[in-house]
């Protein structure tokens, strides 16, 4: 196996497979001192203010002569500052393909009364601003295994009551974003397929109004819905019997249905990528766009996110509009970003993280290409905002930040039931309601926080396993965790806390 990975004959880097040292040779040309895993080897000579490719893309330009052999990274390579915004040719529509024969798989599902499926059985606590928080959660807890073991004893098909709080809900414009990204998110949970029902617990001076909330989101209470005030229950002990009251009425309905076959049409995947390396764009990235591949062709829904992290390669998905409309959605998403980074001081160069940089990515040009691999090779069908409601089928994208759990907050929200996660350095992450698969881009991640990940995608690194292996791997995982199979990170007990909506504004 060769010690380096090359992604185009016309790229100006390869890859380290592993640590490189001064003296040894990657395509013919010496090393030049130490090369970490998953970083780049220049294989040419590149002057200052040069374009380096990786992908065959544009990933930064030279801003120090860097020799054959050389390390390539944040100390020679960057975004340019005068070539920050070159031209991308967004060729809209030019790679749009012929649908492909539809497949038929299955997996076990629950299905609803107005004809969605879902991947899990949940009763949701949701509350409409921080102040009820503690309230939800005291809720929730009284439900919770671990405080009272025998809660759900009688109800098997229930998998679980869960409190989603977060740390907004009042202090901004009534009329503004915010409030409106807030309630489209907080709509898209209360009516979330795996969700049986959910109570909304608000305190009742707040900006985010449980009553225009409803009236905003064209919702009213009923049998899976209920909603309530802190201040007009009588105080905070009230509030919690009252809400364990009414869970308790949901119970014996919610544990009446019964999983069955449901084709895989009526899953919805988001897909996120936290902690990635210089990997991530060889391995499980490709691979689970080769996953998605597969689940459109079955009829079935994946969501790309992550505005930040696809910006410098917005391109390559234009180039899968099946309209023009959707492509100027896309580019329009792309230029409120620009605009919105620069506003608040900052660029689009700052969304690598640390860890993103220590793993071999050095700009956002390059973690973005990497990052569109997910989406694989399918049509683009739609463009949504932030917890829009997905209705669309096959391959479309949703405006989210890049920021892990509020992307997948997001994509929940528009009705996503399975979230798939790829990861280089590491992630300690999980949804609820939807399950979360994670995989790793690397061995070395696997041998490490195996507990963690579902599925090495290092094999494909390593030289033992073709993308397209991986990807279906990856598809019947998909199929198993919708069937109920819990993922690592179900059984650690993760997603009640990483329900996190996006907040934009002033808080006032």
């Amino acid at each position: 196996m060769s010690s380096f990975i090359r992604l185009h004959p016309a790229d100006d880097v390869v890859i380290a497979r592993a640590q490189l040292m001064s003296g040894s040779t990657v395509d013919g040309v010496p090393v030049r001192g130490l090369i970490p895993p998953g970083h780049k080897v220049a294989t040419r000579a590149i002057a200052v203010g040069e374009p380096v490719r990786r992908y065959n893309q544009i990933i930064g330009f030279a801003h120090q002569p860097i020799a054959p052999g050389e390390h390539v990274h944040t100390h020679n390579l960057n975004m340019g500052a005068e070539k920050g915004n070159f031209e991308r040719d967004y060729a809209i529509g030019q790679d749009v393909k012929p649908e492909q024969v539809r497949q038929q798989a299955t997996f076990m599902g629950y299905k609803r009364s107005d004809g969605r499926v879902a991947t899990r059985n949940y009763i949701g606590v949701l509350s409409s601003v921080n102040c009820s928080a503690t309230a939800a959660r005291a809720i929730a807890d009284h439900f919770s295994k671990r405080n009272n073991p025998q809660a759900l004893a009688n109800f098997p098909n229930v998998d679980g009551v869960v409190a989603l709080t977060h740390g907004t809900g009042c202090g901004m414009d009534t009329e503004g974003l915010g409030i409106q990204l807030l309630e489209r998110t907080l709509a898209g949970y209360a009516t979330h397929a795996n969700f049986w029902g959910v109570v909304v617990v608000g305190l009742g001076c707040e900006a985010n109004q449980l009553n225009t909330w409803l009236a905003h989101s064209s919702l009213r209470e009923g049998d899976t819905l209920k909603v309530f005030n802190i201040q007009d229950t009588g105080g905070t002990r009230l509030t919690v019997e009252k809400g364990i009251r009414l869970i308790e009425e949901m119970l014996p309905r919610a544990n009446a249905i019964k999983r069955e076959p449901c084709s895989a049409e009526h899953i919805t995947v988001g897909l996120q990528c936290g902690g990635s390396d210089g990997y991530s764009g060889i391995s499980a990235n490709p691979a689970l766009g080769a996953a998605v591949d597969l689940l459109v062709q079955h009829g079935g829904t994946a969501i790309l996110s992550e505005t930040p992290e696809i910006y410098g390669a917005e391109h390559l998905l234009t180039r899968r509009a099946v309209k023009p409309e959707v492509a100027h959605k896309l580019i329009e998403r792309i230029k409120w970003w620009e605009n919105y980074t620069a506003i608040n001081g900052g660029e689009m160069n700052n969304n690598p993280s640390p860890g993103n940089k220590a793993g071999g990515l050095t700009t956002i040009l390059e973690k973005s290409l990497g990052a569109v691999a997910k989406g694989g090779t399918s049509n683009l069908q739609a463009v949504y905002e932030y917890a829009e409601p997905v209705t669309a089928k096959g391959f479309v994208y949703m405006d989210t930040p890049g920021y892990d759990p509020v992307s997948a907050t997001g994509q929940v929200a528009g009705g996503a039931n399975l979230i798939c996660f790829t990861t280089g350095r590491g992630s300690a992450y999980g949804c609820a309601p939807s399950p979360s698969l994670k995989f790793s881009t690397n061995t070395a991640l696997w041998k490490k926080q195996e507990e963690d990940m579902d599925l090495n995608c290092g094999e494909i690194v390593d030289g033992g396993v073709s993308i397209a292996e991986m990807g279906q791997r990856i598809f019947e995982m998909i199929l198993a965790a919708a069937s109920g199979e819990p993922t690592k990170s179900e059984r650690h007990g993760y997603g009640q806390n990483e329900f996190v909506p996006w907040q934009v504004g002033a808080v006032m």
